[in-house]
């Protein structure tokens, strides 16, 4: 046991003296210009408790440093070779963050060039005490149209860069062969778990407290199959939309496709009896996208009328019909309140008027505190994933105060959302780095209601991004790891799903 511990002892020892120290340049001249790193990480707001901000130097050099100097003289330093990878050691980076909350830092990255060190301009990073919750699961896809291939839904930890795969499809197309999407947590909590399985092996996976099913939820009395969740924060049960989803694909526009509904209604679906009914069952108007408030006491969603009744007209008039008209379908978001005892819905109320401001609003979500109804507005439709025009907006529900996040948009597509448990970051995915794939990116929201400048989700290599051939999709935060392995979910997947019941609420 002595010679365990001396080994132990001597090899701790010897990892810490193998450290790499690197000593700011005492004479180094000032570049006078920015500098021009990846990610953009300058003048940020960031969680205390985030994973390293790690980037790439892109600038010629033979070396680099970088310090980080804190309001009470306290620094922090590493470096790199010619490469410019500049990684910082995850212990050093906590211990620094947790210990200066509430400061902003000042950050210079030195360069050296023909056996000459210059700076360039310090920038600033402000560590806020308002922590991010340890968690983010998200689906990896390739950013084509036609037909998936391998997809995986996965587990980050933001703290660091631990990633666990939850569960990745076959990629085939024999009788295995299966997407996977829409997954959903109940109220931050990574137990309670729902996603879609679709093509073979059809069904929605359910995971609650260690149990696991796959049913059935399409019945000869809903209009198709369930779509995109909602769980309800407190009780078992969840909404979904009921869509018959369509593409376009164009041969002029730079924009090659557009997804679109042809019919969409919301129903409901009781995990615990099996049962499900529809809230919406409407044969000329379409709901979409619901979002439950923190209480439960209210269920927030998309609305739009396409004048075409899905009752009367084949499906294929529908189809053509829609598709003739796909730029102007505008999207309202509505709310309506619901008894959380008899599970009864009251009648709509319009939350926001997108549609008088010639824009289109999908994606609602609120704010833990219920202060703040998180949206997206393009200039039409509803799948804003490819729309350009998409930015994310905030209506104050306290106030009726309704504007854009303008310092966390951009001029590519903003989509997928979702906040923190304590509503003060944002986590989306934007395809602002180069219009193709999507990444994650943070936003910090203050308790005035702003948005500051949002920065992408680090890596432990930053290069690891522009390396990676696929999108990140539908970002959703959890408290906790995920406690089920690939294998429960797989050996759930290949049975055959549970039939549910439906069940009429007139």
């Amino acid at each position: 046991m002595k010679h365990i511990i001396l080994l132990f002892l001597l090899t701790a020892l010897f990892c810490t003296s193998c450290k790499k120290t690197y000593n700011v340049p005492e004479k180094a001249q000032p570049l006078n210009s920015e500098v021009n790193i990846y990610p953009d990480y300058t003048n940020i707001f960031i969680p205390y408790n985030i994973s390293p901000l790690n980037f790439a130097v892109r600038h010629p050099g033979e070396a680099f440093i970088v310090t980080l100097r804190s309001q009470d003289g306290a620094t922090l330093t590493t470096g790199c070779d010619k490469r410019g990878i500049i990684q910082f050691d995850i212990n050093d980076w906590h211990q620094f963050l947790k210990q200066h909350k509430g400061q902003s830092i000042e950050t210079i990255v030195y360069a050296k060039r023909n056996d000459k060190w210059g700076s360039y301009r310090p920038f600033s990073i402000h560590i806020t005490e308002d922590e991010i919750d340890d968690y983010v699961s998200y689906r990896l896809i390739e950013p084509g149209y036609e037909l998936y291939r391998q997809i995986g839904l996965y587990q980050r930890n933001i703290t660091n860069f631990d990633v666990q795969t939850i569960y990745e499809n076959e990629p085939s197309i024999n009788e295995n062969g299966h997407c996977i999407n829409c997954h959903n947590y109940q109220n931050y909590n990574a137990q309670r778990m729902v996603f879609h399985v679709r093509e073979h092996l059809a069904g929605t996976v359910v995971a609650s407290d260690g149990k696991i099913e796959k049913v059935n939820p399409k019945t000869d009395s809903t209009l198709s199959n369930a779509v995109y969740p909602a769980w309800h924060p407190t009780q078992k049960c969840v909404v979904f939309s009921s869509n018959k989803t369509g593409q376009i694909f164009h041969i002029k526009d730079k924009q090659k496709i557009e997804c679109i509904d042809n019919a969409s209604d919301l129903i409901f679906y009781n995990i615990e009896t099996h049962e499900i009914s529809n809230i919406f069952k409407t044969p000329s108007t379409m709901e979409t996208f619901p979002a439950w408030s923190p209480k439960g006491d209210r269920l927030y969603y998309c609305f739009a009328d396409i004048g075409v009744n899905t009752d009367s007209a084949s499906y294929k008039e529908v189809q053509v019909r829609t598709g003739k008209q796909y730029e102007n379908i505008e999207y309202n978001i509505m709310s309506i309140p619901f008894d959380t005892v008899t599970h009864t819905f009251g009648q709509p109320e319009l939350e926001v008027d997108c549609k008088s401001m010639g824009l289109s609003g999908t994606l609602p979500r609120i704010s833990p505190d219920g202060q703040y109804l998180l949206f997206t507005m393009g200039d039409f439709g509803q799948f804003h994933i490819w729309h350009k025009s998409s930015d994310q907006y905030v209506k104050n529900l306290q106030t009726g105060q309704c504007y854009p996040l303008t310092a966390a948009n951009s001029k590519n597509s903003e989509s997928f959302h979702n906040w923190s448990s304590n509503g003060r970051w944002i986590i989306f995915t934007t395809r602002r780095d180069d219009g193709i794939f999507t990444r994650l990116y943070i936003t910090y929201f203050d308790k005035e209601g702003k948005a500051h400048k949002a920065f992408m989700l680090p890596q432990e290599n930053p290069l690891d991004n522009i390396k990676l051939f696929k999108s990140y999709n539908v970002p959703e935060i959890t408290k906790n790891k995920m406690p089920y392995k690939p294998a429960d979910f797989k050996k759930v997947i290949y049975k055959q799903p549970l039939n549910v019941k439906y069940i009429s609420k007139q």
